[in-house]
């Protein structure tokens, strides 16, 4: 018994990945895409201008050197642009005020911003977090500081990429949402 002839390979169709999207933006999209990340006009110029990346380790790994290669200048500028930590949703306003009186003094002490990577932390205890790292920080001489919030700004940084890149949830090239997007921080209702 001879058997009929064999059905070619089934190929399926390439998908693009919010990688290669990026990759086929315009530098303008792409550098909006990136000032989300990072709010360095010089570091998202930097990233976009080396286009294309092979795969996601390499545009990271890009992404971090330009970042500790950030000066003074696009230092303040990136955190000028960053917004307070999020909360979770349901925060009570108490909390809320806790972190807007920790952060005045922060920013009456550095003069910006406090930024930090949220990290894996649970929803639960992310005020907290926040807040002992604030009181923490606040030990630091400005220079120190200045070093802490760059390596916390280049990892905010990673985690949106990673979550923009991989697909995670909603933006103007790859439809994802950035991770540590900004938010208003309001109180939630009757809290």
């Amino acid at each position: 018994m001879t058997r009929g002839p064999t059905l070619p390979a089934h190929r399926l169709p390439y998908l693009p990945t919010p990688l290669d999207a990026f990759n086929t933006a315009s530098a303008d999209e792409a550098r909006a895409l990136l000032l989300h990340c990072l709010r360095s006009p010089r570091w998202s110029h930097r990233i976009a201008d080396h286009r294309p990346y092979p795969d996601l380790d390499a545009l990271l790994a890009a992404a971090d050197e330009a970042a500790y290669d950030l000066s003074p200048g696009d230092l303040a500028e990136a955190l000028a642009g960053e917004p307070l930590p999020e909360l979770p949703e349901g925060t009570y306003s108490a909390a809320h005020m806790a972190l807007g009186a920790a952060h005045a003094a922060y920013e009456a002490r550095f003069g910006h911003a406090f930024v930090i990577y949220p990290g894996d932390a649970a929803p639960g205890e992310v005020i907290d977090h926040i807040l002992e790292a604030i009181r923490s920080r606040l030990a630091n001489d400005p220079e120190e500081e200045r070093v802490v919030a760059a390596d916390e700004l280049r990892r905010l940084a990673r985690g949106r990429l990673l979550a923009l890149l991989s697909g995670v949830g909603l933006c103007s090239i790859c439809g994802s949402r950035h991770m540590g997007a900004t938010s208003p921080n309001a109180p939630a209702p009757g809290k």
